[in-house]
């Protein structure tokens, strides 16, 4: 994640009347002008066309994502859990147990949660998300049920629209990237469905860029606190400064980062790999901002001045805000292992510091990582996360066949599916940009290519070390938002890539492959959305056999 500096175009020979001469004297070197532009590169400015290309993408997320959300009126998949935790969240601050086959009684109105404490094995936030909705539209329906999620949804199209101009420094890639995740079946069925998924992946996106946004800000003022040194200084910081460096002081959006990691770790304990990765990510940053800010103690510097901090502001300030998702168990008495502290004295000396509560709730996790290494129990839809990248096994979350005239089907057989099929072209094509981007930041340091793989391990390559346990192709979704970004990259490079009449025959290519993504959407989304088919119609969609 070092990346080149952004020295080459500055000083590069042009015509002897406008020759460039910032770095003649090392005096030059160190003006505010000459270090901005080598740590950021050129200036940027969207202007208001920044804010009304991803604002109408939004919209058209919005419709898409919101639109017959109450279809169908009953519990699929997952849903059956969570909705049914996120209700009695509601009446008690923490998750009750239910009858068996209860479904049918909650869809209808009539939820009837028995009284004792449920052992749920995921931490609280999404599923007090999920019950936002619910206070708010009712739990009798889907969009109560639903609703939070397709917030969190069309809110992830608004940020990866706004996170890709930032990164590409175009309107143009901004709103590419925008509208391919608005219409990406993957992302459209989990903001259309009352799991957890969708928040884990919508944290995961904000925090990134928070942490972009920090970038940003932490090089402006290593720029602005070195130049203010040299004009006092004769044109040249002092050599005390130079060896480390200036600290760089409050970091507002970087405590964000933390705030916000913390939330996704509350939605579910995998937010802890991406916890692992921004940290470090965000630490080498700043470490090669000191590099080439000219600073001789770089590394040393980016841990001790900026990595100890970032520690803080991440880990620190994330862990405080995971133990905020757990207040409705913590001000409460009869959650799942709330007393277990009151049979279990303390043992060691420490654990005298602890207050009983806390103790009980680290027993809790205890617990529930025990529950997640060890889960291997079998389900038609579990997948290897070798299949992931090529979509071997998405999960049908729902399906009904109905015969002729039953539901208005108006042939022999008629279907209605609710498949977590991601579209092809796009979800195929974030594959191979992702081997791409490995050749980019080898070949160029490309501090983006290097952010993206690195959110890209987080959430693929860590399932790895869980060969044996049961898992889905829709975890998947923490990542979803990047491989958007990881096509954008490439088509960006693509519409630089050669001479004017070349870069204009690529741009039309770039313009073909959303179009083509696109239509694939139209084509693909009755078996997203619920939408009754003929059965041919529907089994035209299913490329694959593991599909069904």
């Amino acid at each position: 994640m070092l990346e080149s500096p952004p020295t080459a175009q500055p000083v590069q020979p042009a015509p002897a009347a406008k020759q460039h001469r910032w770095l003649e004297t090392p005096q030059t070197f160190y003006t505010d002008a000459v270090l901005r532009l080598r740590l950021l590169g050129e200036h940027f400015d969207p202007g208001r066309w920044g804010w009304i290309v991803p604002l109408v993408i939004t919209v058209l997320a919005g419709i898409l994502r919101f639109t017959r959300l109450d279809q169908p009126h009953q519990l699929i998949f997952d849903e059956t859990y969570y909705v049914k935790d996120a209700f009695t969240l509601l009446q008690s601050g923490f998750e009750l147990n239910w009858p068996d086959d209860h479904n049918d009684e909650f869809v209808a109105g009539n939820p009837q949660p028995e009284g004792t404490a449920e052992y749920v094995v995921h931490p609280p936030l999404g599923k007090w998300l999920i019950a936002l909705g619910m206070a708010v539209f009712g739990a009798d329906n889907g969009t109560g049920w639903r609703f939070s999620s397709a917030v969190a949804g069309t809110l992830s199209v608004l940020l990866t629209a706004l996170i890709a101009q930032r990164l590409f420094r175009s309107v143009f890639l901004g709103g590419i990237a925008g509208l391919l995740l608005a219409v990406e079946g993957h992302h459209l069925v989990m903001s259309r469905t009352g799991l957890l998924d969708i928040f884990l992946s919508f944290f995961v996106l904000a925090a990134f860029g928070a942490l972009v946004l920090d970038r940003t800000d932490g090089r402006r003022w290593l720029a602005a606190r070195l130049s203010a040194a040299a004009h006092q200084h004769g044109g040249v910081p002092p050599s005390s400064l130079l060896d480390y460096g200036p600290w760089l002081g409050w970091r507002p959006w970087r405590l964000v980062a933390g705030i916000l990691l913390g939330a996704a770790c509350g939605v579910k304990l995998s937010g802890l790999a991406f916890v692992a990765v921004f940290g470090l990510m965000t630490v080498l940053w700043d470490v090669n901002a000191r590099r080439v800010a000219g600073i001789r103690h770089w590394l040393r510097a980016g841990i001790t001045r900026d990595g100890l901090y970032a520690f803080v502001a991440v880990v620190g300030v994330g862990a405080v805000t995971y133990l905020a998702t757990w207040t409705g168990w913590l001000l409460t008495s009869g959650g799942y292992n709330r007393q277990w502290h009151t049979t279990h004295p303390p043992q060691a000396w420490w654990e005298h510091l602890v207050p009983g509560p806390l103790r009980s709730l680290a027993d809790y996790h205890h617990q529930s990582t025990q529950f997640h290494s060890g889960l291997s129990s079998g389900h038609d839809y579990a997948s290897n996360p070798w299949t992931w990248p090529f979509m071997g096994r998405p999960t049908s979350f729902y399906y009904e066949g109905y015969d002729d005239g039953a539901n208005g089907c108006p042939v022999d057989t008629c279907s209605a599916a609710i498949t977590d099929l991601a579209n092809p072209i796009i979800w195929w094509a974030g594959t191979l940009a992702v081997i791409a981007l490995v050749f980019i930041w080898l070949g160029r340091r490309d501090w983006r290519a290097g952010a993206i793989l690195a959110v890209y391990t987080a959430g693929q390559l860590v399932w790895f070390l869980w060969p044996h346990r049961t898992m889905f192709f829709f975890y998947t979704i923490a990542y979803t938002p990047f491989l958007i970004l990881a096509i954008v990259l490439c088509l960006g490079a693509l519409m630089r890539f050669g001479g004017p009449a070349r870069r204009q025959r690529n741009t039309v290519l770039v313009l073909a492959f959303v179009l083509l993504a696109v239509l694939a959407s139209a084509f693909f989304m009755p078996v997203w959305t619920a939408e009754m088919v003929p059965y041919d119609q529907w089994r035209l969609r299913m490329w694959m056999s593991s599909w069904i």
